[in-house]
């Protein structure tokens, strides 16, 4: 379980950092990072991390397609997260 908690502060450290730095290649009219990257992080752990990053910096907030993108990766989680909760608690 420590491996779990450990592994979900990393990603969310690493999401909030990578919203960061895109936000600050933004403003800098320089390459970007990716969507598809920066899903990938939310998608893998880092949903805390990037919902923080976008209100903090700003970033992101006005795109709809990519608030959409991001909600529904939360809710897949959360469904993930019951199920596998209900998994081990009839397991034991």
């Amino acid at each position: 379980m420590n491996y779990l908690f450990s592994f979900l502060v990393f990603i969310n450290c690493v999401s909030f950092l990578f919203f960061a730095i895109d936000k600050f290649l933004a403003l800098k009219q320089q390459r970007r990072i990716s969507e598809r990257t920066l899903l990938f992080l939310t998608f893998f752990g880092g949903s805390i991390g990037s919902v923080l990053s976008m209100f903090v910096f700003h970033h992101k907030i006005s795109k709809p397609s990519f608030w959409w993108k991001v909600l529904i990766i939360i809710v897949v989680q959360i469904i993930a997260i019951y199920l596998i909760y209900n998994y081990l608690k009839n397991q034991s």
